[in-house]
């Protein structure tokens, strides 16, 4: 099984929902300033890695976690849908992935915050509103987490795209 989760840039809400998956970060309490900030990638990627597929490693059953910024575009995670089931038909891929939409985790303190620090580079505005969005979006990145890894049980197409609609 293989697990993207997306979003605008693919650095802050699809950087926690990695780690998450991973066990990088805590599941039973809002993880601290310093624990959001050493999240691989978080706040690090820029314009130019969007659409960029990022390996985050693998889970405790042997499931690669990835990650990728589709920016405002609405037919990157179709067409990517697509070229799976291709792969599959066609080219004897036999992994099954899902793709788990991040963005409605982000609040505008988040989406206020990555425009300060990666769009305008001003990050003594910029990462403090991350971090207060991280926190607030926290829960329900665990809550989506938890879903897309309960939807991998019973998949039985070759790929599930969740939209994760709050």
């Amino acid at each position: 099984m293989i697990f993207i989760y997306n979003c605008y840039g693919g650095t802050h809400s699809s950087s926690l929902a990695a780690a998450v998956h991973l066990k990088k970060l805590p599941l039973d309490r809002i993880p601290t300033k310093e624990e959001i900030l050493n999240v691989d990638q978080f706040n690090k990627l820029t314009y130019r890695d969007m659409g960029r597929i990022i390996y985050r490693g693998t889970d405790e059953e042997g499931n690669k976690v990835f990650s990728v910024g589709r920016g405002t575009s609405k037919v990157l995670i179709p067409c990517l849908e697509n070229l799976v089931k291709i792969l599959h038909d066609e080219c004897g891929l036999n992994d099954k992935i899902i793709f788990s939409n991040m963005s409605p985790t982000v609040p505008p303190t988040m989406t206020m915050g990555g425009f300060f620090s990666r769009g305008l580079k001003i990050d003594f505005i910029g990462v403090p509103l991350l971090v207060v969005g991280a926190e607030h979006a926290y829960k329900k990145v665990i809550e989506i987490v938890e879903r897309t890894k309960e939807s991998a049980k019973t998949l039985k197409e070759p790929v599930l795209v969740l939209m994760n609609d709050i």
